[in-house]
């Protein structure tokens, strides 16, 4: 069932030239150099240092890392981090680190 419906999101996308994070609620990273990343569609914080920032996501979690990191705003499905950014690193739920 699940596959099924998938495929009928994916034929709706197509069909209404949807982008597909908004229906298949995907995480959208935007990151501006290595000083800010905007991360859109995230399911919370799962962790938060100066060094680290680890956020659930509908298929896993995103993990930043850095330093001087600050969350410079925070909204129930986005996220603004300024800092020195030195990596960005996706994990689908069931993938060890």
């Amino acid at each position: 069932m699940r596959r099924f419906a998938r495929k009928i999101r994916k034929m709706t996308t197509e069909m209404l030239d949807l982008p597909q994070d908004v229906v298949f609620d995907l995480p959208r990273v935007t990151m501006m150099g290595d000083v800010q990343v905007h991360i859109e569609n995230h399911r919370g914080v799962r962790h938060f240092s100066d060094d680290r920032l680890r956020l659930s996501v509908s298929t896993g979690e995103i993990e930043l890392t850095g330093s001087d990191l600050i969350i410079r705003a925070i909204w129930p499905d986005e996220v603004i981090v300024e800092g020195k950014i030195t990596g960005i690193q996706y994990m689908r739920t069931g993938e060890s680190r």
